[in-house]
């Protein structure tokens, strides 16, 4: 894929670059984001030996969130061909990392299989926040012979054994690339989602002066949990995601239970992207029922859960645009309609308190599953520049994000009452008086919005599954080179090639049967409030609330009163709202 350009004709160039640099920093969001809550592969030796205080030795090959193939073996994705990230193409290692002694220049060190000059070749699966390691190396204990003033030496990754006792080394740490402003708008993006369509349903549930009180304190404690994992990570420099942070806190033991709920969170945003898509499908094309165009979908969404991520990161952009298009069109319908229903000026008939215990459950969920995106929040802080700024950041981030959220669930729960839609986007076309032409435009977007964002919200559960399933291969098969150099020759299948193909197969197989299981659910399911009361409720909770305040009470041995008391209430509401939420599957 071509690289963006530098500048564009219109405007001045610094504008161009700093578009450029805009666009480049949501792409690294979007890949954080993805494979955040994938497993991490590090291990536990990335992290501080409590007893010893020691560090366990670190190689290129462990460095990596996700399984990295060799370097004859890059992933070259036989849909697309070897697509680069942009910022990864002029990517060079800084000189400071290769200063070697004179004594150092004389080893003579052979080359390690799979050893080329010059940076790894990017492919889908390399981190971009990842930058060359430089190892402090003694020597000494490498070879009895060398001479004592060869100690502490620097010596760069690429020339130290592949093998080696303890050694100690002093970690090149990534430096941040994203501004302040970059930070503010990932954090944004990353909030802003599908959730506020449910926003108007949740203050129908919950009533005026309870869903008022819901939205701003789920904007203010989210806030709070999102600071507190930034605060973990960026004191720890070992600590990279959300994932290390739970290793770090509660130990390795609790990683399948992390895990387990990071793959239950993702397959809810599929089932419930699958249902916005039908759903809106529908309206806009009533020639079938939502349910067989979700069995339809399967042509278009199959073929893009094979798509690299350097491509699908720019599909979700459609998402900002979508968000801030269907912002606008309510309004825009909302006052150029002077009687009721579907107008502000004229409002529907709305409720001051709460309707009955169950649908105040319900819209517990409803109100969290906008504020579910700490799973980047980690890996935010380490992309910025200055990470001090981060809570400033997060403080405009939240407070825009309960803004917009507010906004929409007050207007559209004003303009269509207790007849509000699961998702407010349906009410739009049903309602004589507004400009048909500017509703179907949002809800096309709509339609191809979560068609575009399935695969990337997919993205990590698959290599979940795939790791958990020992199939994550490459993308070329595997070749037997004895001789080391020269022409690479045809050979006969060997089992190595046949277990690769095999592991292929799989995979595939694996990729479709995920695809269609959230088709079979969202058929099952139907109800679009009732998997987005479900995410808020349960993995919401846990992720964005209960699981960063337990970290930091068990990292700092203490908990004090507020921490205590957003816990309790946070359980109670999270048990309350999962029960409700599965018993509307049952109305």
């Amino acid at each position: 894929m071509a690289s963006l350009p530098t500048s564009f004709s219109v405007g001045s160039a610094h504008s161009g670059s700093s578009f450029k640099d805009a666009v480049a920093s949501y792409r690294r969001s979007q890949y954080l984001l993805s494979n955040a809550e994938a497993i991490s592969s590090s291990g536990a030796q990335l992290l501080e030996d409590e007893e010893t205080g020691e560090f366990a030795p670190i190689f290129e090959s462990e460095v990596d969130d996700l399984p990295t193939p060799h370097l004859e073996d890059v992933a070259h994705d036989g849909m697309i061909g070897n697509v680069q990230w942009d910022e990864e193409a002029t990517m060079t290692l800084n000189p400071s990392m290769r200063q070697v002694s004179g004594w150092d220049r004389g080893i003579s060190t052979p080359p390690r299989r799979h050893e080329f000059p010059g940076p790894r070749r990017a492919n889908e699966r390399t981190p971009l926040l990842r930058k060359a390691i430089s190892l402090t190396i003694n020597t000494s204990i490498l070879t009895s012979a060398a001479p004592t003033k060869g100690r502490g030496h620097q010596e760069s990754l690429s020339s130290a054994p592949a093998l080696a006792p303890k050694i100690s080394h002093d970690l090149g740490l990534p430096e941040g690339r994203s501004t302040f402003g970059q930070t503010l708008f990932n954090a944004i993006a990353i909030l802003l989602g599908i959730g506020m369509l449910s926003e108007p349903l949740a203050f129908a549930y919950a009533g005026w002066i309870c869903g008022t009180l819901l939205i701003i304190s789920y904007g203010l404690v989210t806030c709070y949990t999102a600071k507190i994992l930034a605060r973990i990570v960026l004191t720890d420099h070992r600590v990279r995601s959300y994932s290390d942070i739970g290793r770090k806190a509660f130990g390795p033991k609790s990683m399948p239970f992390i895990s387990a709920m990071f793959c239950l969170e993702l397959f809810s945003v599929s089932v419930i992207l699958v249902t916005l898509y039908a759903d809106s499908l529908s309206i806009v094309v009533p020639a079938f029922s939502p349910n067989t165009y979700k069995l339809m979908g399967i042509a278009v969404l199959v073929p893009m859960v094979f798509l690299p991520l350097s491509l699908l990161s720019y599909t979700s952009i459609l998402g900002i645009i979508c968000t801030v298009f269907l912002l606008v069109v309510i309004f825009i319908d909302g006052l150029s309609k002077r009687d009721a229903p579907g107008s502000l000026w004229s409002p529907a008939e709305t409720d001051l308190g709460v309707g009955n215990l169950e649908q105040l459950g319900v819209a517990f969920g409803l109100f969290m599953a906008g504020f579910s995106g700490h799973a980047v929040m980690p890996s935010l802080a380490r992309d910025m520049i200055d990470p001090s700024q981060f809570d400033t950041a997060m403080n405009y981030a939240f407070t825009f994000a309960t803004f917009v959220y507010g906004i929409i669930g007050i207007a559209g729960y004003l303009m269509f009452g207790r007849d509000v839609s699961d998702e407010v986007s349906q009410n739009l076309l049903g309602v004589p008086g507004y400009n048909p032409w500017l509703n179907k435009i949002a809800l096309w977007m709509l339609v191809l919005n979560p068609l575009s964002k399935f695969a990337l919200s997919a993205r990590p559960l698959n290599l979940t599954i795939e790791t958990f399933l020992g199939i994550d291969t490459g993308f070329i098969p595997p070749h037997d080179d004895n001789s080391g150099s020269g022409p690479r020759l045809a050979a006969k299948p060997t089992p190595r090639l046949f277990n690769w193909a095999f592991k292929r197969i799989l995979l595939i197989f694996e990729r479709v049967m995920l695809v269609c299981l959230a088709i079979t659910v969202s058929i099952l399911v139907p109800e679009f409030s009732s998997m987005m009361a479900i995410l808020g409720s349960f993995s919401a909770f846990i992720l964005a609330v209960i699981g960063p305040i337990s970290a930091k009470v068990a990292l700092e041995r203490k908990c004090g009163l507020w921490d205590g008391f957003l816990l309790a209430l946070a359980s109670v509401m999270a048990i309350w709202g999962t029960g409700a939420a599965f018993l509307s599957t049952t109305d």
